[in-house]
């Protein structure tokens, strides 16, 4: 068992990655500068506060953990917020994951694990996304992914480094123990939005767009549960000592839902209407992303089981209502 650093530690995969990998008999090192990210959420191992773009403070840490490999979430994430500010997004996004590549390289740890999106594929009109579609995102997230993923594959073909990106779909769902789960500030993401507006936290859920080329009109995505993607990130810690040089996994299920499926799932899983209201499409949402995969299955044994509308809500649910939980 071995010392693994979560860039990201404190946010919500990355979390739930921490837990996972104790639960592995690891020990997790979250390396967070809590700007997204929360205190309280570090529960299964240490915390070093710090920036992947502090070069210094993030080689003292790999140097003084030696970590056997680096799972890195650390990212900014939303899209609309990307195309409003692409700057931030650049530098945040592809800066601080060169800063994490050189100090790997200067400190001898040359196993990575990398958080990508299937955003950097862009809009395909319904078309299913695997590792071989091509680059083509229509989102300043989406290319500074893009530009993180071509800078890792380069790293790697020029060193020792061993590197696993994998391209998710969106993300779901919290620990079924309620110990962790999705908190966002501001909360942009569909099924946690539509629990705040059962809770009464938030006016209501804003649909934005209806007009697409989908079975409702509404947008389309493959949702994963969260503890079904950490699942991937902890097999793929052994993976990597099989010498895989910068290879691509996708993690999808393969099945999508709209909106409006989501709203309804909602609704069966709380008992409660789902107040919402239409709004204007948002800049860089594409109608459709599904994943057209089975390479994780083959490569990794890995398996979505959690990943069902009711699962994911329901313990999305629980987390939303945990004692003192406000938001």
């Amino acid at each position: 068992m071995a010392n693994i650093l979560v860039t990201g530690g404190a946010g919500y995969i990355g979390s739930h990655a921490c837990k996972a990998l104790a639960a592995a008999g690891h020990t997790p090192i979250a390396y967070d500068n809590l700007k997204t990210g929360w205190r309280d959420a570090v529960q299964f191992g240490p915390l070093v506060e710090g920036d992947l773009r502090d070069r210094a403070a993030l080689e003292a840490a790999l140097t003084e953990w030696r970590p056997a490999a680096v799972l890195h979430f650390a990212a900014l994430i939303e899209v609309g917020a990307s195309v409003h500010d692409p700057a931030r997004f650049w530098n945040n996004n592809v800066l601080g994951t060169m800063g994490l590549l050189d100090a790997m390289a200067a400190t001898g740890v040359d196993r990575l694990v990398f958080s990508s999106t299937c955003a950097v594929n862009g809009d395909l009109d319904g078309v299913e996304v695997d590792e071989t579609t091509p680059f083509g995102a229509i989102s300043p997230y989406g290319t500074t992914k893009t530009a993180a993923e071509m800078m890792i594959a380069d790293y790697a073909r020029a060193s020792d480094l061993r590197a696993l990106r994998f391209r998710y779909f969106n993300v779901a769902g919290a620990d079924p123990d309620a110990q962790v789960g999705e908190h966002h500030e501001p909360e942009t993401h569909l099924i946690p939005v539509t629990l705040q507006a059962v809770r009464g936290t938030r006016p209501s859920l804003k649909i934005f767009g209806d007009d697409y080329a989908t079975r409702d009109g509404t947008c389309l995505r493959d949702y994963v549960h969260v503890c079904d993607l950490v699942d991937a990130h902890v097999a793929a810690i052994d993976y990597l000592e099989r010498d895989t040089r910068a290879p691509v996994l996708c993690l999808g299920t393969g099945r999508g839902l709209t909106v409006r499926e989501i709203i309804e799932a909602s609704e069966a899983v709380t008992g409660e209407t789902v107040p919402h209201e239409m709004a204007p499409r948002r800049a860089g949402d594409p109608a459709s992303l599904v994943c057209g995969s089975e390479l994780a299955r083959a490569e990794l044994g890995w398996i979505p089981e959690r990943s069902t509308p009711q699962q994911m809500i329901g313990d999305a649910w629980r987390w939303h209502q945990r004692a003192g939980y406000k938001s």
